[in-house]
C-alpha cells in the first residue's frame, strides 16, 4: 500500500466566509482557500460566495498559485439532489480545485459526474481512524480530514497506514463533540449543526441537578493551536494544515494565517510572542492542545472574555493583498526583429512580442533601463525575481514600448495561469436502495438487568453494547458497537470482538465506517445494521450502505417523517428513546460534579446536566471512558404507529437508558396497544 506521506511543507489551508477574508487569506500566505457556496456547506451563516464571487475569487486566488476547496459538507436531502449536482458543475466549470465532502451519497454522485475533481473528506464524515480512511480511497477519495480529537500517535498511524492525503486541524475553535456526531443544536434547538446552523449550546453554562445554572461551562473549550508543534507536525508527513474559522473577519485570516506561514517557512515552533500574537487576534482565555498531546483535562475549557474581546477590537484593519508571487523573464531585443518577452512561473509559461527596436543613432538603451521597465508589475500578483536580457549593442527602444511589452506580458501570464480548464462531466445516475423492507423491533438496551421477560416476547432483536455482549450473549442477539474507536485503541476492540464471534451473533450495530471491515472480517455471517450516526439523509447515501453489505441502516434522526418517506429502502427509525447528543472526549462529569464525586456518579449512571430552563441532560459512560450526552427528552411515538408505517417505517428501534425494567414494560405495553406514553417526550 502507498501512503500519501508529505515529504517537505505541507499546504497551509486557510478559511474564507467572505470575499474580504478570502483576499485575506491570500495575503496572509495561504496555500489554499476552503470556501462555501451559496448552500450545502457546514458555515451556512456566513456571508459564503454567489456563482459570481466564486468565479472571482477562483481568478485571483489561481493569479497568486492558490487552490480553492469548495465545502459540500452538510447533510443532503432527497428533493436536494437535482440542485447539489448543478451547483458541483457550476463549481467545476468555474475551476474550484476540490470538494470537501461529508455525505457519502453526495460524494458517489460528484464523483461519477465529475470524475476529475478531487474530493476530500470532511471532519463532518466523522473518520478517526485507517480503516475508515482506507474504504473512503476505494470510493474515490483522495484526502481524509480526520477528527480532532486524534492524538500525536494515532495522527502519525494515519498517516502511515493509509493510503489518503491526510489533513489536520492545527488553529481555530474547537467542537467539544466528535464532528458531525452532535445533534444538541437539532433536536433540542431546531438548528442543525450537520446542516451548517449550528447555534453552539456547548457555550452556554450549566449545572447539575438539583443546583442553579451558574458559571460552569463544561462544554465550553478553548480554541484549538498547534503552534508550538510546528517542526514535528512538518515531519510528520501530513499533507495539510487547516485554520479554522469561516466565520472569522478578514483581520483574523489574515493575521492567523501569516503567523502559521512564517513558522512554517522558518522551520520553528511559536515561542511566547507568537502565542501572544495569536491571542490577540481571537482566544477564550488561551489554547488548548490537549488532543494532540493527549493529556485531556480541566486546562482545556475555556470562556471568551472581555480583555479577549478588547485585544480582538485593536487588530489593525485589512486593506489590501500586498503579497506578490516572484516570476523569471527573458527579453530579447535584437534589431530589426520585434521585441519578445518571456515570462515563467512555475509550469506555465508565455512569450509575447513587443515593438521592433532600431539601431541606435547617439542614445542606446542601457540594460538598467530595461530591467527598470521590466520592474514595474504595480497592480499585479508579480514581482521580478529574475531577468535574463538577451540584447543586441546600440539599439533603441522607447521606455512606453518596454512598458506595453511588460504589460502585454504580464496580462498574458495572468490569463494562462487563471484560464478555466473545462471540466469533464460524466453521467450521474440515481441508484436505488433495495433493500427489503423489514417489520422489525430493536431494542438497544444499556444493561442485561433491563432485558425483561416482556421485552425478550416483544423484540425481535435486542442488543447490548459489545463491552456487556460477552457475558450476556444468551440474552440477546447481538450487540452494538461504540461510536468512537481509535486506532491506538483497536487492540482491546480486536479482543472483545474475537470474544463476542464465538457467539455468533446474528446482528450487529455499526456505528461508523472505519469499524465494517474488522467487524466483517471477525463474524462474516452477522447481519450488519447502519446506526443514525452515518447521517443518512438520502437515498443515495442509502444505497452506498447497501453496496457495503449493510442488512438495513437507521436513518437520521434530524429528519421528519416526510423526509424519512423519501428514502428508498429498508428504512429504519428511532421510535421511542433519549436519542445521543454527543460523544464527548472531555469528561464533562468530572467539571460538573468535581473530581472526588465524579467517578462514582458516573459508575452509578447519574450523571445529569442541566440547563438555564430547567432541562435535564442524563450523561452515560461510553466505552474508554467517553461522555455520551443524552437527550432531555425521550421521543415517543406509540400512539401514532400509523404515521410511522406512512412514511414507510417498518424497523423500529428503542434506545432503553435510564429506564427501570418495570418503566421498560410500560413502555412496551404502550406500543403494544398503540397508546400514548405517560410524560413530555418529542415527536420524529
Amino acid at each position: 500500500m502507498k501512503t500519501q506521506k508529505t515529504k517537505g511543507l505541507p499546504e497551509l489551508l486557510s478559511p474564507a466566509g467572505s470575499y474580504d477574508a478570502f483576499r485575506a487569506a491570500i495575503d496572509g500566505g495561504a496555500d489554499a482557500i476552503y470556501v462555501g457556496g451559496s448552500a450545502f456547506n457546514a458555515r451556512i451563516n456566513a456571508k459564503n460566495f454567489t456563482d459570481d464571487e466564486m468565479r472571482e475569487a477562483v481568478k485571483l486566488a489561481h493569479a497568486y498559485g492558490v487552490k480553492v476547496y469548495q465545502t459540500v459538507n452538510t447533510m443532503i436531502f432527497d428533493r436536494e439532489i437535482d440542485e447539489l449536482l448543478r451547483s458541483a458543475e457550476r463549481s467545476a466549470m468555474i475551476g474550484v480545485d476540490a470538494f470537501i465532502v461529508s455525505d457519502m451519497g453526495a460524494a458517489s454522485l460528484i464523483r461519477k459526474r465529475i470524475p476529475d475533481m478531487p474530493l476530500h473528506a470532511s471532519t463532518q464524515m466523522s473518520v478517526h481512524n485507517t480503516e475508515g480512511a482506507k474504504l473512503l480511497a476505494n470510493y474515490g477519495f483522495s484526502r481524509v480530514v480526520p477528527a480532532r480529537e486524534l492524538s500525536k500517535a494515532d495522527i502519525s498511524t494515519l498517516v502511515n497506514e493509509q493510503p489518503l492525503e491526510v489533513e489536520i486541524f492545527i488553529h481555530g475553535a474547537l467542537c467539544v463533540s466528535h464532528s458531525g456526531q452532535c445533534l444538541f443544536s437539532s433536536l433540542v434547538g431546531g438548528r442543525s449543526g450537520n446542516r451548517g446552523l449550528c447555534a453552539q449550546p456547548c457555550r452556554l453554562p450549566y449545572g447539575c441537578s438539583g443546583e442553579r445554572v451558574g458559571n460552569k461551562y463544561p462544554l465550553s473549550l478553548k480554541d484549538l493551536s498547534l503552534a508550538t508543534h510546528v517542526r514535528e507536525i512538518i515531519d510528520s508527513g501530513v499533507a495539510s494544515l487547516k485554520i479554522e474559522g469561516r466565520m472569522k473577519s478578514p483581520e483574523y485570516v489574515r493575521g492567523v494565517t501569516a503567523i502559521w506561514r512564517r513558522m512554517l517557512d522558518e522551520g520553528k515552533d511559536a515561542d511566547g510572542a507568537d502565542m501572544r500574537e495569536l491571542a490577540d487576534l481571537f482566544s477564550r482565555g488561551g489554547f488548548t492542545d490537549s488532543y494532540y498531546t493527549k493529556i485531556v483535562g480541566r486546562g482545556m475549557l475555556g470562556v471568551r472574555s472581555e480583555s479577549d474581546k478588547q485585544a480582538s477590537r485593536e487588530i489593525d484593519r485589512f486593506n489590501k493583498i500586498t503579497r506578490k508571487v516572484p516570476v523569471d523573464m527573458t527579453v530579447r531585443l535584437s534589431v530589426d526583429e520585434p521585441s519578445e518577452l518571456t515570462l515563467a512561473l512555475g509550469d506555465a509559461k508565455v512569450t509575447v512580442m513587443g515593438d521592433v527596436p532600431q539601431a541606435a543613432i547617439n542614445a542606446p538603451i542601457d540594460e538598467s533601463s530595461v530591467k527598470k521597465c521590466m520592474s514595474k508589475l504595480g497592480d499585479t500578483p508579480f514581482v521580478l525575481r529574475e531577468l535574463e536580457l538577451l540584447m543586441q549593442d546600440g539599439i533603441m527602444m522607447p521606455v512606453s514600448a518596454l512598458n506595453a511589452l511588460r504589460r502585454d506580458g504580464a496580462q498574458a501570464l495572468l490569463d494562462e495561469i487563471t484560464s478555466q480548464k473545462q471540466a469533464k462531466l460524466g453521467v450521474a445516475e440515481l441508484k436505488r436502495c433495495k433493500m427489503n423492507g423489514k417489520t422489525r423491533r430493536v431494542a438497544r438496551v444499556q444493561a442485561p438487568c433491563q432485558i425483561t421477560d416482556k421485552a425478550r416476547e416483544f423484540f425481535d432483536v435486542i442488543v447490548l453494547p459489545i463491552e456487556q455482549y460477552v457475558d450476556n450473549a444468551d440474552k440477546c442477539q447481538g450487540f452494538v458497537m461504540p461510536p468512537v474507536v481509535f486506532d491506538s485503541e483497536w487492540s482491546k476492540m480486536r479482543e472483545l470482538l474475537v470474544a463476542a464471534a464465538k457467539y455468533d451473533p446474528e446482528y450487529v450495530i455499526i456505528a461508523n465506517i472505519g469499524q465494517i471491515a474488522k467487524v466483517r472480517a471477525t463474524m462474516p455471517k452477522a447481519k450488519l445494521i447502519a446506526d443514525f450516526r452515518f447521517n443518512v439523509a438520502n437515498g443515495q447515501t442509502a444505497a452506498f450502505l447497501e453496496e457495503l453489505g449493510f442488512d438495513s441502516f437507521v436513518a437520521s434522526c434530524e429528519l421528519s417523517l416526510a423526509q424519512q418517506r423519501d428514502i428508498d429502502g429498508a428504512k429504519a427509525a428511532i421510535v421511542y428513546g433519549r436519542i445521543p447528543l454527543m460523544t464527548l472526549e472531555k469528561c464533562a462529569i468530572k467539571e460538573l460534579y468535581g473530581d472526588k464525586k465524579a467517578c462514582r456518579i458516573c459508575d452509578n449512571g447519574q450523571a445529569r446536566m442541566v440547563d438555564r430552563r430547567g432541562f435535564v441532560f442524563p450523561i452515560l459512560r461510553e466505552w474508554q471512558h467517553r461522555n455520551v450526552v443524552y437527550n432531555s427528552l425521550p421521543t415517543g411515538m406509540s400512539d401514532r404507529l400509523s404515521e410511522l408505517d406512512r412514511a414507510g417505517i417498518t424497523d423500529h428501534h428503542f434506545i432503553f437508558t435510564l429506564e427501570s425494567p418495570d418503566e421498560i414494560d410500560g413502555i412496551i405495553q404502550a406500543y403494544d396497544k398503540g397508546i400514548a406514553l405517560d410524560g413530555k417526550i418529542r415527536r420524529i
